[in-house]
């Protein structure tokens, strides 16, 4: 498994949700649960080995460092409701007015990445410990992009301005793919706290409403000096 350099979070690591979903594409299941154990380094060689028999289990590994492990999951309770798109447009302003940003290049939510280069997610408050951000594809996703655009409206619902986190499992469905320049609308919660572990919630939703995809989390909030921040 390659992760080119520019799908990354913090710099230097891969983005969380877009290397958890490229090692989810080697479960042939359609709810997987991916747990990252050290961050996932970019454009090097990774390999990835099948701990079953039916592939149901596989981990990533960088030599002989264990970077992440994904298994079959499962989801029970039900997806984040979406916004309109309009309030998620709305949304996005609150968002944009936050200079706090722990991590301004992220492939997903950084807004020093160009149009077309990163997603550009801007997940602002919808409610309490609810935000929402528009979301309309460059190009085709594939479902990696949205597990990537899972990934970091759930640490922005816990309000991760000044405060860096890195994602730490995400079990996610991918249920469908949108289309280029599609109005879509990307949800995030904040369910609970514990120390410095954060569970949240993220789904993805069509123009039409549809969903596309949802994850469950887990968050660690870390020392603003381990990713240089």
């Amino acid at each position: 498994m390659f992760i080119e350099t520019r799908f990354h979070g913090p710099d230097g690591s891969a983005n969380g949700g877009y290397a958890a979903g490229l090692l989810a594409g080697h479960v042939p299941t359609d709810t997987v649960t991916v747990t990252l154990r050290l961050p996932p380094p970019l454009g090097i060689g990774l390999a990835v080995t099948q701990e079953d028999d039916r592939g149901h289990d596989v981990r990533l590994w960088d030599g002989e460092r264990l970077i992440a492990e994904a298994r079959t999951g499962a989801i029970a309770v039900p997806p984040v409701p979406p916004v309109p798109f309009e309030q998620a447009l709305e949304a996005a302003e609150k968002f944009r007015r936050n200079k706090e940003h722990p991590f301004p290049r992220c492939y997903v939510c950084g807004p020093e990445r160009d149009a077309g280069d990163g997603l550009r997610l801007e997940p602002g408050l919808v409610g309490d410990g609810i935000v929402a951000s528009p979301w309309e594809p460059v190009g085709t996703p594939d479902e990696a992009t949205v597990w990537a655009a899972l990934d970091c409206p759930g640490a922005w619902a816990f309000d991760s301005s000044g405060r860096p986190m890195v994602l730490g499992t995400m079990t996610a469905q991918v249920t469908g793919l949108p289309a280029e320049g599609e109005r879509c609308v990307v949800m995030g919660l904040a369910r609970s706290r514990e120390g410095r572990k954060l569970h949240a919630a993220t789904a993805v939703y069509g123009a039409d409403g549809r969903l596309l995809g949802r994850a469950e989390q887990i968050w660690i909030e870390i020392d603003p000096e381990r990713f240089g921040t």
